[in-house]
């Protein structure tokens, strides 16, 4: 499916999870946020999480980052791509990009990855368990999609890489920059390049796992239980076989177990502050002496902006009376009234205006003192 006007509310009651969706240029204007040289730059620096595929005889290599400067160099001419993740971490007008895709819950996005590849380059043909949009940033890419899969469907032999040992494409497009396509999940692709200097922008999304939310809850319960509640069972009657567990037993160590679980409120203030703890918690926005509320009033005498630090993460649960609890960065923020409406804007937006409204409610006050502390959040710069 291909549409040249994009229609966010559309999107998500027709193509969302459902099939892809080729977006021919939508923006106004569109230009590159990265040079090929500032992205090779990244996949060098320590703490950058990149992969350099390369190919050789039909076969693809995955290489580890960082990498030395002169690697680049040293590839030849056989096909490689380079894929850097969280770039938009690391480069403000990347994480730009974020802006137009806030249809869909903060909560869900996880990152941008961009690559760059030569003529003829690709990672293979595979299939994500995420949705994502994909951005052509430079040059042409050519890309194939096929039928839906699943965990039956075959994968080729390799130690590294996903890749599908049965690729029939049954829809193919050419993408140019500023052409989007969206790919939903279990949806395999193949991309290829179609000359040098081919940038794309990969915007993916949080997807839990079931595994993964029974873990991390269970660890969750388990770290907060009473170590010392027991089965009891005060009520117990004569039984004419001491061999049999009953009903009555089952009920109540079943009970012990589900108790916790079913808690759903106590669910949701785990899972926003488990879902909110940062992918690249190096990014230290921290100031070197930690501020107070004094502080804090000093330098809001104007308004001005409170920029978010592009690694964090911003949600926030509704709770009763209008009151919501705010998550950033795995911590939790009670917020009423004034400071719940400041919670909202928060975020709803990476550049939040303050001034001396927020200063008169000490609650905001000490949200944005602790969350300046904790580097999710700064006063932008003026100069």
């Amino acid at each position: 499916m291909q549409v040249s006007k994009f229609q966010a509310d559309l999107f998500l009651r027709d193509c969302w999870q459902k099939k892809p969706l080729l977006i021919r240029n939508p923006w106004a204007t569109w230009s590159n946020p990265l040079e090929p040289d500032e992205l090779a730059g990244l996949a060098c620096e320590e703490g950058v999480e990149s992969r350099l595929i390369t190919q050789a005889h039909g076969a693809l290599a995955l290489e580890h980052g960082p990498f030395a400067e002169t690697r680049f160099g040293d590839l030849g001419g056989s096909p490689w791509t380079l894929l850097v993740q969280a770039v938009d971490h690391h480069v403000p007008e990347v994480s730009a990009l974020l802006e137009s895709f806030r249809f869909i819950p903060n909560w869900r996005i996880d990152d941008v990855m961009v690559s760059y590849a030569v003529d003829n380059a690709g990672v293979g043909a595979h299939f994500d368990q995420y949705d994502v949009f994909l951005i052509q940033g430079l040059g042409k890419r050519r890309w194939q999609v096929g039928a839906p899969c699943d965990e039956r469907t075959e994968l080729l032999p390799h130690e590294d890489l996903r890749l599908l040992a049965n690729f029939e494409p049954t829809q193919e497009w050419i993408l140019e920059p500023g052409d989007i396509l969206y790919v939903p999940p279990g949806i395999p692709h193949n991309g290829i390049a179609i000359g040098d200097d081919c940038m794309t922008y990969s915007i993916g999304f949080r997807a839990p796992s079931h595994d993964e939310l029974v873990v991390q809850w269970s660890e969750h319960i388990l770290d907060r239980a009473d170590r010392d509640h027991h089965y009891t069972d005060p009520a117990l009657a004569l039984q004419d076989n001491p061999g049999e567990i009953t009903a009555e037993a089952l009920d109540g160590l079943h009970a012990m177990i589900t108790e916790k679980l079913q808690d759903r409120e106590e669910f949701a203030r785990w899972f926003g502050q488990y879902n909110s703890i940062p992918k690249n918690a190096d990014i230290d926005w921290a100031p070197e002496v930690p501020i107070d509320a004094a502080d804090l009033r000093a330098l809001v005498s104007a308004p001005v902006s409170l920029i978010r630090n592009p690694a964090s993460r911003f949600s926030f649960i509704r709770e009763s009376a209008g009151a919501v609890m705010l998550f950033v960065d795995g911590h939790s923020y009670a917020c009423a009234d004034e400071c719940a409406l400041f919670a909202e804007r928060l975020c709803a937006s990476d550049d939040t205006s303050i001034g001396l409204k927020e200063m008169e409610s000490q609650s905001t006050v000490a949200v944005i003192v602790a969350l300046i502390n904790l580097g999710s959040v700064e006063i932008a710069n003026e100069d």
